[in-house]
């Protein structure tokens, strides 16, 4: 499977946060990703950029909040995280760059 331009618009960054950590005990490693990509797509992916099986994938959408900045009132965009879940085996260094 080579790897397409498309996979990067898909997988943003790395979420590296507490909770995300726990979750690699698990076998599991936390993405931001685009907020239009499907679970097929995530998994696609990840398999391409990182050479591995995934098991399954989880996502949530956190809604933006409402901020104040100089006064007036905005709202921080949503963000999509997807919670990869992989096969036995098979890992992924986060800290390494792509």
């Amino acid at each position: 499977m080579s790897v397409k331009p498309e996979y990067y618009d898909v997988i943003r960054r790395p979420v590296i946060t507490e909770k995300a950590t726990m979750a690699s005990e698990q076998n599991a490693v936390v993405f931001e990703v685009a907020i239009d990509a499907a679970k097929p797509a995530i998994k696609e992916a990840v398999e391409a950029l990182f050479n591995v099986k995934v098991k399954a994938v989880n996502t949530a959408v956190a809604k933006g909040k409402q901020k104040r900045f100089r006064g007036i009132m905005g709202r921080r965009k949503d963000v999509k995280k997807a919670y990869v879940t992989l096969e036995e085996g098979n890992t992924i260094d986060v800290s390494t760059g792509l």
